[in-house]
C-alpha cells in the first residue's frame, strides 16, 4: 500500500453511491470551490486519508511480522521434534533387551508423537499457504491501489475522452499485472480445494479478491467507453429515416479505426476478455464448491458497444410507442450493418484472447436483442398488462398485443437469419436463449399466461369463422378409395387429409394450432414453451373435439329413419377426428415436442399415466380423439344392426327370402355410403364389426327359434345367407371367413342322417367336433341345430 495516491482512482457514477457515502462527500464539498484540488476542503481531506492509509500500512505490517515470528516458532518446533525423534530412535536400538512392557510403552508414546508431528505438519501446511496467498493478495492490492505509474491529477476530474497511447500502454499493464495476480490466487485456491477444506481462509480471501475485483471492473470499463467515445461510438442516426424507410447503411467506426487508436482499442479488448476469463473461472468455481447461483455469462466488450447504442435508441422507442414496427426495424438495421465491423475487428480479437465458445456475431446480435427486450419488458408490456384488466380496453389491447408478437416473432426470424452460417456447437440453449425477444415472457409467467388467453380466444375466433362457410364439412371426391384387394395395404397408409376424407375443418384447426406453435417456437425456455402450448393448442383441441361431437349428434342416427345424410355427417366427424389424432401423433414425435414432454414431465406439470400414448406430448387429446372415434363407429354398427333385425323380423319367423333380400339391400347401400364417407381404416373396422354382429344375430335367431329345416328350408337358407356373403365380397376375397358360426351352421344343415346320428352320440368335446369342421359352435348349440333338422 506504500506510495498510494487516491488521486488517480476513478470513482462510479453518482447514481450508483449509496446513502452514507453521498452525505460523506456532501458534507466535505458544500460548494464547487471545495472540490478544487486548492481549496482547504479538498488538502484537509487529502491529510485525512493519508493518515489513515499510513495507519493501516502499518496494522498490516505488524500483522505480517507477528504471522512470521509465529511461523518461525512452529518452525523451530518441528526441527526440536525431529531431533528428539532421532534421539528415541537410538535409544531405541540400545534398550531393546528391556523387555515388551517398554515397548508397549514407548509405542504408545510413538502414536501420539506420530499425531502431534502430523498436526504440526498440517499448521506448517496451512501457514506457508496463508503467507503466500496474503503475498500474493497483498501485491494484487498495491497494484490496484497504487499510483506510483499514474500522473497527478484531480480525482474528482471526469476521465477525460483524449487519452493518448501512452496513458492506455500504462494502464493495461496495471491491469494485466492485477489479473496475472488474481490468476495466480485462484491456482492456488484451486489446489487447496482439491487436497483440504480451508473453508476460512478461502472466503476470506475471495472476500479480498471479489473487493479488488469490484474497484478494477468498473475502472476497466470505464477505461473502455473513454476510448469507444474517442472515436466517435456511438455513431449517428436519424430515426426519421427510419420512419420514412430511407435509412442508408450506417458507417460503422470500428471499420474507420487506424493505428494507434486501433492498437489502443485492440488492448483494451483484450485486458477486458482477461478479466471476463477470470471472472468466469471464479464464478465456474464458486458455483461447484460454495454452492452460489452460477451467472449468466455474457461478453462485455461487446456489451459496452451496445450499452452507448441503447441510450440513443431508447430515446427514439419513446416516441414510437404507438408504432412498434418502427423500433424492430432501427435495431435490425443497426445490427445488420455493424455485422462486418464486428465479424472483421471482434472476431479475431477474441480468438486471441482465447474465450473458448464465443462469437462475436452472437454475442452482438444477442446484446441488440436485449436492447428491444428490455426496454418492451420495461415499457411496453406492464402498460398493456394493467390495460387488459379493465374490461373496455380489452379487445384493444388483444389487437395490439398480438400485432407486437407477429412483430416479434418477425423480428426473432430475422435476427436469426443474420446467424444461420454460424455455428453453436457446445451452448446452443444459451444461443437460443439470447437471441429472442420473447425471453421478455420467460420471467414474466403472469404475461405468458396473458399471452396464451389471447392466442386461444383467437385461434377459436378463426375456428367459428371457418365453421360459419358451407364447404367446412365437405370431404374430396377426388380421392376415393375404393376396395381391391390386391392394393388393400397401400390404401391404408393414410397421410394427408384426403387419404382420411377428412372434411375441410379438420386442416383448417391443424393451421390454425400450427401457427400457435410457430408463434411461440423462438420462446427460448422450453418450459415455458411446452407451458404456452398446453394453454394454447391443447385446449384448441379440446374444444374441436367437442366440435365434433356435437357435429355426430346432430346426425341423429336412428335404425328407423337411418338415411345416408345421417352417416355422412358422422363419418364427417369420425374422419377429422382420425386425421387430427394421426397429426398429433406426428407432432409428437418431433424432437421440440420430446423436449417440451421431458420438460413438462420433470417439472411435475401434471400427473403422469400409464398407457399406450404415456409418451406423447399431447397425450389426453389423442385419447379423447380416439374414444370419440371408436364410440361412434360401434353407434353406427349398433345402428346398423338394429335397423337390420327390425327389417328381418318376419324373415325369422316366416323364412321369407324376399323380406331377407330387402334388408340385404338395405343394409349394403348403407355400407356403400359408408365405404364411400369413412376412411379406410375405420371402414375396414366397421364392415368387420357389422359382419361379426349380423354372424351372432342370425346364429342366434336360428338356436332361438322354433323353424325346422326340411332338405328345402336347408337350401333356401344357404341361398340366403351366400346373399349375405355377397353383401361383403367388395371388402375382401373369402367374405364367409368373417361369419363363422354361420358357416357351421351351414355344415350341420348340409349332413346326412348318418353323420347327425354319430355327431348326437359321439363324444360331446370340441376336437370330437372339428373332425367334421365345426370350430365356432358349442356341443349344446350343435345338438340344438340338428335336432331342427327333418329327414
Amino acid at each position: 500500500m506504500e506510495g498510494w495516491d487516491p488521486q488517480n482512482l476513478i470513482l462510479p457514477e453518482v447514481g450508483k453511491l449509496c446513502r452514507s457515502q453521498s452525505e460523506y462527500l456532501d458534507q466535505h464539498f458544500k460548494t464547487q470551490k471545495d472540490v478544487s484540488s486548492s481549496s482547504t476542503a479538498s488538502s484537509r481531506l487529502l491529510s485525512e486519508w493519508t493518515k489513515h492509509c499510513s495507519d493501516y500500512n502499518n496494522r498490516l505490517l505488524h500483522l505480517r511480522t507477528t504471522l512470521m515470528d509465529r511461523t518461525l516458532s512452529w518452525i523451530s518446533s518441528s526441527f526440536r521434534a525431529k531431533a528428539s525423534l532421532s534421539n528415541l530412535n537410538l535409544t531405541l536400538s540400545a534398550s531393546s533387551q528391556h523387555g515388551t512392557a517398554l515397548k508397549r510403552l514407548l509405542g504408545e508414546e510413538l502414536r501420539l508423537l506420530a499425531l502431534q508431528l502430523h498436526r504440526i505438519h498440517f499448521i506448517r501446511q496451512y501457514v506457508e499457504t496463508a503467507l503466500r496467498l496474503e503475498a500474493l493478495v497483498g501485491d494484487l492490492e498495491d497494484v490496484v491501489f497504487s499510483s506510483g505509474n499514474h500522473r497527478p491529477g484531480n480525482m474528482f476530474a471526469k476521465f477525460s475522452t483524449l487519452l493518448t497511447s501512452q496513458d492506455f500502454g500504462v494502464k493495461e499493464e496495471r491491469l494485466l499485472k492485477a489479473i496475472k495476480a488474481m490468476n495466480d490466487i485462484e491456482e492456488i485456491i484451486v489446489n487447496v480445494e482439491k487436497s483440504q477444506q480451508w473453508h476460512h481462509l478461502l472466503k476470506s480471501v475471495d472476500h479480498r479478491v471479489d473487493k479488488t475485483l469490484a474497484v478494477l471492473r468498473p475502472e476497466a470499463l470505464a477505461e473502455h467507453r473513454a476510448l469507444l467515445a474517442s472515436f466517435g461510438w456511438p455513431p449517428k442516426f436519424l430515426a426519421s429515416k427510419v420512419e420514412s424507410g430511407g435509412l442508408s447503411k450506417l458507417l460503422n467506426p470500428l471499420l474507420l479505426m487506424h493505428g494507434d487508436e486501433k492498437k489502443s482499442y485492440a488492448q483494451s479488448f483484450h485486458v477486458l476478455c482477461a478479466l471476463q476469463q477470470l471472472h468466469s473461472r471464479r464464478e465456474a468455481r464458486k458455483f461447484k464448491t460454495l454452492g452460489q447461483k452460477e451467472c449468466e455469462i455474457r461478453l462485455w466488450a461487446i456489451d459496452e458497444l451496445v450499452s452507448p447504442l441503447a441510450v440513443r435508441m431508447e430515446y427514439h422507442f419513446v416516441k414510437w410507442a404507438e408504432q412498434p414496427e418502427f423500433m424492430f426495424a432501427l435495431v435490425y438495421r443497426v445490427t445488420r450493418d455493424f455485422m462486418e465491423g464486428v465479424s472483421d475487428i471482434l472476431q479475431p480479437l477474441i480468438d486471441a484472447a482465447r474465450l473458448r465458445s464465443y462469437s462475436a456475431n452472437e454475442a452482438w446480435v444477442s446484446a441488440m436483442v436485449h436492447i428491444l427486450s428490455g426496454f418492451l419488458t420495461k415499457n411496453v408490456f406492464p402498460a398493456l398488462a394493467e390495460r387488459y384488466k379493465e374490461k373496455d380496453l380489452k379487445l384493444e389491447v388483444i389487437s395490439s398485443w398480438l400485432h407486437l408478437v407477429d412483430l416479434i416473432v418477425a423480428f426473432d426470424k430475422q435476427m436469426q437469419s443474420l446467424l444461420r452460417y454460424e455455428t453453436c456447437l457446445l451452448f446452443p440453449d444459451a444461443q437460443r436463449r439470447g437471441i429472442s425477444v420473447l425471453i421478455v415472457f420467460c420471467d414474466r409467467p403472469d404475461w405468458l399466461k396473458i399471452w396464451a388467453k389471447m392466442e386461444l380466444k383467437d385461434g377459436w375466433k378463426k375456428l367459428k369463422a371457418v365453421l360459419k362457410d358451407a364447404k367446412a364439412w365437405q370431404i374430396d371426391d377426388k380421392h376415393r378409395v375404393d376396395f381391391d384387394v390386391s392394393t388393400i395395404c397401400e390404401t391404408f397408409l393414410l397421410s394427408s387429409r384426403e387419404a382420411h376424407k377428412a372434411p375441410f375443418v379438420a386442416e383448417s384447426a391443424l393451421k390454425i394450432a400450427q401457427e400457435m406453435i410457430d408463434r411461440c417456437q423462438t420462446l427460448p425456455v422450453i418450459l415455458a414453451r411446452a407451458k404456452f402450448v398446453r394453454s394454447t393448442v391443447a385446449r384448441f383441441f379440446w374444444y374441436f373435439s367437442n366440435v365434433l361431437l356435437l357435429h355426430c349428434r346432430n346426425a341423429e342416427l336412428s335404425p328407423e329413419e337411418l338415411d345416408g345424410s345421417s352417416l355422412v355427417r358422422a363419418c364427417e366427424s369420425i374422419n377429422a377426428a382420425r386425421y387430427v389424432e394421426s397429426k398429433l401423433k406426428e407432432w409428437s414425435d418431433d424432437a421440440s415436442f420430446l423436449e417440451m414432454k421431458i420438460a413438462k414431465n420433470n417439472s411435475n406439470m401434471e400427473e403422469q399415466h400409464q398407457g399406450f400414448y404415456d409418451d406423447c406430448f399431447f397425450e389426453e387429446e389423442i385419447k379423447c380423439l380416439a374414444e370419440l372415434e371408436t364410440n361412434w363407429l360401434m353407434e353406427i354398427v349398433a345402428v346398423l344392426l338394429r335397423q337390420f333385425e327390425n327389417l328381418t323380423l318376419e324373415y325369422n319367423h316366416t323364412e321369407d327370402s324376399n323380406v331377407f333380400i330387402e334388408a340385404l339391400q338395405s343394409l349394403k347401400n348403407q355400407l356403400h355410403v359408408l365405404k364411400n364417407n369413412l376412411n379406410g381404416k375405420d371402414f375396414l373396422d366397421l364392415w368387420r364389426s357389422v359382419a361379426d354382429g349380423l354372424d351372432h344375430f342370425i346364429c342366434g335367431s336360428i338356436l332361438g327359434g322354433d323353424v325346422k329345416f326340411s332338405k328345402k328350408q336347408s337350401n333356401e337358407f344357404g341361398t340366403d345367407m351366400q346373399a349375405l356373403f355377397l353383401v361383403f365380397q367388395p371388402f375382401c376375397a373369402r367374405p364367409e371367413a368373417f361369419f363363422p358360426c354361420i358357416r357351421d351352421i351351414l355344415k350341420l344343415l348340409a349332413m346326412g342322417g348318418e353323420e347327425v346320428k354319430h355327431l348326437l352320440v359321439g363324444k360331446k368335446s370340441e376336437k370330437y367336433m372339428q373332425t367334421y369342421g365345426i370350430s365356432h359352435l358349442r356341443f349344446d348349440q350343435v345338438e340344438k341345430t340338428l335336432r331342427k333338422l327333418k329327414f
